[in-house]
């Protein structure tokens, strides 16, 4: 109906003048043109689809720009981040090389140190066994003079005027005071004389030891009648010892560089000063034979 309303329109335009030649003609365009229009419509509706799907991709690749500009600013970040951690790295590193460097240099001096202290062990133990040789010579020098003492005084050893004990290195013998002297007296008796004199036979050929002589008391007062000579037990115990050193020097060849005396009054007893049998035991000469540089003095 439209199409042939347009013809009429057209007819009418021209006058009634065209002819059915040309009018088919005209039909045919306008039916060509109007294909032509709808295939314009349509591919308007394409570009249009497709417009609208390029928009969406382009919006989306917008977003896609934006994460990956946040994912790299959030990687440069973190590289900034990384090199800060790298740089403290290598200062680390650079701390601990110097650290490892002065490490080895203390294990260089420590090594040097044990190596020294090695050989100072290694000298002291040559030392110690050396020491150890010479002591046990000590010992069996001693036995041999303890030996020889218990034989030479066996009777008064058995009387129990004498004591003769050996500790290791120390050897003592012990005198009761009435063995040498008289009550109150620093003077020695003439049995004495003859006791000391067997001791020294066989001390004199002692040659290694230290001789301390030690005098020693009970705890009864000096008496009156000799305070003028002994003030005190001290005075009393200090010249016994000195008397008997003089002796053995004197009178059995002791070498004098190898004794000394001394007097401890009534401060070491060996008993109780209660009874007169502890008394008897406290009122002693000493004569202690140890290695030379111990102690002079004896407990």
């Amino acid at each position: 109906m439209k199409k042939a309303l347009l013809i009429l329109s057209i007819m009418t335009l021209f006058g009634g003048c065209i002819t059915t030649e040309d009018y088919n003609a005209r039909v045919g365009d306008i039916d060509t043109l109007q294909q032509n229009a709808a295939k314009l419509e349509a591919r308007v509706i394409e570009l249009e689809k497709e417009n609208a799907t390029l928009k969406a991709q382009l919006q989306a690749l917008q977003d896609e720009k934006a994460g990956l500009q946040k994912n790299l600013k959030a990687v440069e970040q973190n590289e900034a981040g990384l090199e800060k951690k790298l740089r403290a790295v290598e200062d680390e590193k650079t701390g601990l090389a110097a650290k490892l460097h002065a490490a080895e240099d203390t294990r260089s001096d420590l090594q040097k140190e044990i190596a020294n202290l090695k050989g100072q062990i290694n000298e002291l133990i040559k030392q110690r066994d050396a020491i150890a040789v010479e002591k046990d010579k000590t010992v069996s020098g001693l036995k041999s003079t303890y030996d020889d003492l218990l034989k030479e005084m066996k009777k008064e050893i058995e009387n129990g005027q004498i004591t003769i004990t050996q500790l290791k290195d120390k050897l003592t013998l012990s005198m009761v005071e009435k063995v040498l002297f008289d009550s109150g007296s620093a003077e020695i008796k003439k049995e004495g004389k003859k006791v000391l004199e067997r001791v020294g036979d066989i001390l004199k050929q002692v040659k290694d030891k230290q001789i301390n002589i030690e005098g020693h008391t009970d705890m009864v007062p000096i008496s009156s009648k000799l305070q003028s000579r002994f003030a005190t037990n001290w005075e009393l115990s200090t010249a016994r010892a000195t008397t008997v050193v003089r002796y053995l020097q004197e009178k059995s060849g002791l070498d004098p560089k190898l004794m000394n005396a001394a007097g401890f009054a009534a401060y070491r007893p060996i008993d109780s000063n209660e009874t007169e049998e502890g008394r008897a035991k406290n009122r002693r000469i000493e004569i202690i034979l140890t290695p030379l540089g111990m102690e002079k003095s004896s407990n």
